[in-house]
């Protein structure tokens, strides 16, 4: 799935995936993305480990960009995020969130989102459901 018109749009103006140091990934799948974002000041608990919150926002914004590039003028919007958090990450790691669309209808787009460490160790599995908002002309 080519992603990079999408990044252009992410980069043009502050929002919530650049605070968090995410960095959106084109794959050769048609219907998988995949996102990088490392722990570090921005996303991590007081503790040192990678927020949960962190991580659903991580899964939103993967599958956001998906299907915006799925769906191009369209809003793609997030209403249902579900996940589990199975490992914890320390600071300085990097995880990587491998997004695989499970159902692409006209107005919804569900999404299966397994992040993962440095390792190839599952740290969280998130289920989104995207609203697909065609623009007025």
């Amino acid at each position: 799935m080519d992603v990079e018109k999408i990044k252009d749009i992410i980069a043009s103006k502050p929002n919530l995936s650049t605070a968090l140091g995410m960095e959106f990934i084109s794959t050769p799948e048609g219907d998988t993305c995949m996102a990088r974002m490392k722990v570090d000041e921005r996303n991590r608990q007081p503790f040192g480990f990678l927020s949960g919150g962190a991580s659903l926002a991580l899964a939103e914004n993967v599958a956001g960009v998906g299907s915006s590039a799925l769906c191009p003028g369209c809003a793609c919007v997030g209403i249902e995020v579900s996940g589990s958090h199975v490992k914890a990450v320390c600071e300085g790691d990097t995880v990587t969130a491998f997004a695989r669309m499970l159902h692409q209808g006209s107005t919804l787009h569900v999404w299966n989102v397994d992040i993962k460490d440095t390792a190839g160790d599952l740290i969280s599995n998130v289920r989104v459901t995207n609203y697909i908002i065609k623009q007025q002309k």
